[in-house]
């Protein structure tokens, strides 16, 4: 697959940069590579809406642009920043369709019980919305826990034995 548009969902942390080396491997000369940040504000009563709103896609694009500039000294091109502002999953779902994407390459907390309840599933939510193909990403050190109460799964035995036919003389 060499997709001519690859979307990069950031969110600051180095766990979701994890998804920048993957998305570089796939592109091609003249592939988009576009990191994109959903900012989104916590207004405190007595806050200014305005100003936080401001203040958080300021940071939001600061921090595409540091990005951005380290990834053009190692020598990548076709690289561009987008901030969005509202909730992750919604931002990168639309951002995805706006873009015309290829393919949306991201990185997985993979969180499951009480922890994916509670602070639920951006990849999961995206797969939900959107037709673009998912490339996951697991970084190191994310937890890799066996599938809960779906049983063991083994090679199937076969039901017959293989028989060897010949051709009639």
């Amino acid at each position: 697959m060499k997709p001519d548009k690859i979307l990069v969902p950031l969110d600051g942390s180095q766990m979701a940069e994890a998804a920048i080396a993957p998305a570089l491997e796939m592109a091609q000369a003249g592939s988009a590579l576009i990191l994109m940040r959903a900012a989104e504000s916590r207004i405190l009563p007595g806050t200014d809406v305005i100003d936080a709103q401001i203040q958080v896609v300021r940071e939001a694009e600061e921090y595409l642009a540091g990005v951005k500039a380290k990834l053009e000294k190692t020598g990548a091109k076709g690289i561009e920043t987008h901030v969005w502002y509202g909730p992750a999953a919604p931002a990168i779902v639309e951002a995805a369709k706006l873009q015309k994407v290829d393919v949306i390459v991201m990185s997985t907390h993979g969180r499951s019980g009480l922890g994916r309840i509670i602070f639920g599933s951006v990849a999961e939510s995206v797969l939900r919305g959107t037709r673009v193909p998912i490339f996951l990403v697991r970084p190191t050190g994310a937890p890799v826990e066996p599938p809960a109460g779906q049983g063991e799964a083994r090679p199937a035995e076969k039901a017959h034995p293989t028989t060897r036919m010949e051709a009639p003389r």
